[in-house]
């Protein structure tokens, strides 16, 4: 009997006989498959496989199937961290340059469920710090988001809600998520949103943004806990102004300090520490 050894395929273990080579066990298993990855880099040539080693076939263009895609991304967000996300809700109110970065930073984590208000369209102007496209002008923001994340992850459960937010329906939008993300420009915005979900949804997360225009220094966006359940995040001073305006960059580290907030909030950490 050959001698065996075990390999990864597509993050999965899988045994062989050893000597097996690259190409073999893609005629067996995905012959059609364009790239070859072993161990993370391309192999365009053939060698025998030894164990331990990992390989992914990949045909261009084509869409991973749902347990193919997750396998993956358990594999490099840990199983017991996606575990928790897949089955997490989280609320973004406002869809601009901070909740649409977002809400593709959780759609790529492997977040179960994103609920998404925005009654604005993409605008031009948007295009300098918001995640849309030149051919999405005049789309509803909640219309090309869906589109943009199911590029991304189309196995993301995705609720819009192309409504003005008021103090009224943000209890009934965001009932059940785990965490909630408030991604608005203006102040008043903020407030209103801050005051009706916390009474409304008294104790859940909610991780704010204020102070991230310009083009100060990186670090001096900060997150800070502010008592039990609020999170804030930025320098809580730079709004925007004439000179002063919002740029891809910046808005994009604060995009960022809040989506990595909602992340270790989902798995029970402190989003400070």
């Amino acid at each position: 009997m050959a001698d065996r050894i075990v390999i990864k395929l597509a993050e999965r273990p899988v045994e062989i006989d050893a000597g097996t080579t690259l190409h073999q066990l893609r005629e067996r298993h995905k012959p059609d498959a364009d790239v070859v990855v072993l161990n993370g880099a391309p192999m365009p040539q053939d060698r025998a496989l030894t164990a331990g080693d990992d390989v992914v076939f990949i045909k261009r263009g084509e869409v991973p199937g749902r347990e193919e895609l997750e396998a993956l991304m358990a594999a490099r967000h840990t199983p017991g961290v996606h575990a928790v996300l897949k089955r997490s809700a989280v609320g973004i109110a406002g869809l601009g340059g901070l909740g649409s970065a977002i809400a593709i930073a959780l759609a790529r984590i492997g977040v179960g469920r994103l609920v998404l208000a925005d009654f604005d369209v993409v605008e031009p102007s948007n295009l300098n710090r918001q995640q849309y496209f030149i051919d999405q002008i005049g789309l509803l923001k909640t219309d090309a988001l869906r589109a943009n994340l199911e590029r991304v992850n189309p196995h993301v459960n995705i609720e819009t809600h192309a409504v003005r937010l008021t103090k009224e329906n943000v209890p009934e939008i965001f009932a059940d998520v785990d965490v909630m993300v408030e991604a608005f420009d203006a102040a008043d915005q903020k407030a209103m949103l801050v005051e009706s979900f916390c009474k409304a949804r008294p104790g859940v997360p909610l991780v704010v943004a204020t102070g991230l225009a310009g083009h100060m220094p990186s670090n001096t966006v900060t997150t800070r806990k502010v008592g039990r359940a609020l999170v804030v995040v930025g320098d809580l001073v730079t709004a925007a102004a004439p000179g002063t305006g919002l740029m891809a960059p910046r808005v994009g580290v604060a995009a960022h300090h809040q989506a990595n907030a909602v992340l270790r909030l989902l798995l029970g950490e402190d989003p400070e520490a």
